[in-house]
């Protein structure tokens, strides 16, 4: 009886442990943070789009201007041609001056979106650094858990042996039916197993039965010990 509820309360404490308790709760935690990075990293997606597509169009335009203000330099076209290549820059430094314009304008509106981007990342850091620790530290726990339970139903295999035949078979038919163990003591008039007060005539039964006979619960079936 002893060393299955030690079994049952070493089962139990495996999947009860403080730190399991504490790594469900930051899980909920960092499920919150996770929902709020990816809502901040959708609102940062099309604004950084839009400022780096400001970029290209920024050096394609530069480009544009240095190779028309080179040909220019180098050019010994007519005047109608240096005429043209001459609007045609003007034409492109008016359009980079609006394009940086653009782009410092989104680039200002990224910078709030990604520092927000990184706020969050930064503070989920020390939860997601302690549900590690924790990680290890419930597998070091239930990993020693079940060493002791090894041990214990090594201990409980030795003890029955010790049992004669039928009452082991008696035991180990209220362990099926009940679980936690096959036996029970009374306690101020109650089975210790399940609770439940005996009538004073099965309190008197039990307290008669012969040396080595053992009643059973009637109520749960486990054996009342003397």
């Amino acid at each position: 009886m002893e060393a299955d509820r030690w079994i049952d309360r070493v089962n139990a404490q495996k999947t009860h442990l403080p730190e399991i308790a504490e790594l469900a709760a930051l899980e909920v935690e960092l499920r919150a943070q996770l929902k709020s990075l990816n809502d901040a990293q959708a609102a940062l997606k099309p604004v950084r789009s839009a400022y780096e597509e400001s970029q290209r169009e920024g050096d394609r335009l530069r480009a544009r201007a240095v190779s028309l203000d080179t040909t220019l330099g180098n050019s010994t076209a007519n005047a109608r041609e240096l005429a043209a290549l001459q609007t045609e820059l003007q034409h492109v430094r008016e359009l980079l001056e609006r394009s940086d314009d653009l782009e410092l304008e989104r680039l200002i509106a990224v910078e709030p979106l990604d520092e927000a981007v990184s706020a969050i990342r930064a503070a989920a850091q020390p939860a997601v650094a302690r549900r590690s620790e924790l990680q290890v530290a419930i597998g070091e726990l239930q990993a020693g858990l079940d060493d002791e339970m090894t041990a214990l139903r090594a201990a409980r295999v030795e003890t029955a042996s010790a049992l004669g035949p039928e009452l082991l078979a008696r035991y180990e038919a209220a362990f099926a039916r009940v679980g936690t163990s096959g036996a029970s003591q009374i306690v101020s008039g109650r089975c210790d197993g399940c609770r439940i007060a005996l009538s004073p005539l099965d309190l008197d039964r039990w307290k008669v039965q012969a040396e080595g006979s053992f009643m059973a619960c009637p109520e749960c079936g486990r054996l009342l010990l003397p």
